[in-house]
């Protein structure tokens, strides 16, 4: 048996032999690469997030936490028209709406800053700690946030960092940040999330959602 491990086009030729001499035929068989994207599951719709190489640490942590179902149940605890809404706290599980933002997985994730990864539009980032007790600039273990302003949130660059974009369906992120919220940016009703762990080949990218991974 014969395992392919990497993307592209094979030819494969078949020989069988017997008492009167043998035949040979080939086939071409493509093999595509899939992609682990995660998605964001609510309410409201849901939201596809392209996960980046160059921050392998939260990539593989994020996909873990959502493959594990760490986040179903969660809720968006924090949402700031035209800045960001985040989530991914396991304490917003609870009934206790006063440790909203405070909880993690136990661990933090070092910081994987990229000059080319900024807060734009639809960045998916993740949450921290101040500077005064993270001087490291350590991430939260599963905290996150999106960005919802459409011109950015670009005062959070190098300082945040940024592991993630929307790919589909910014809108429903819009609409979120857009429901009414207390004076602690709590909305005043749970906006609750599952995230799951989805699979894409570049075809199924280009085609469901005019998204080349060769180009990011």
């Amino acid at each position: 048996m014969h395992t392919y491990d990497t993307a592209g086009t094979y030819q494969v030729v078949l020989t069988t032999t017997n008492i009167d001499g043998s035949d040979t035929a080939s086939i071409s068989i493509s093999i595509d690469h899939y992609y682990n994207l995660a998605e964001i599951k609510t309410d409201f719709g849901n939201l596809t997030i392209w996960l980046y190489d160059k921050t392998p640490l939260h990539k593989s942590n994020f996909l873990m936490l959502a493959d594990s179902g760490f986040y179903d149940s969660t809720t968006f605890h924090r949402i700031i028209p035209d800045f960001v809404i985040q989530g991914g706290d396991p304490l917003s599980k609870d009934d206790d709406p006063g440790n909203d933002g405070t909880g993690g997985p136990g661990y933090t994730t070092p910081a994987e800053f990229d000059s080319s990864l900024t807060h734009v539009y639809g960045a998916v980032a993740s949450a921290r700690l101040a500077d005064s007790v993270n001087p490291d600039k350590n991430s939260s273990g599963s905290q996150f946030f999106i960005v919802v302003g459409l011109s950015g949130a670009h005062n959070l660059d190098m300082e945040y960092t940024t592991f993630g974009l929307i790919i589909s369906a910014m809108t429903i992120a819009d609409d979120i940040s857009d429901q009414p919220a207390d004076m602690s940016d709590r909305p005043t009703t749970d906006i609750t999330m599952d995230v799951d762990v989805v699979l894409y080949s570049r075809d199924e990218l280009i085609s469901n959602f005019s998204f080349d991974p060769d180009n990011n």
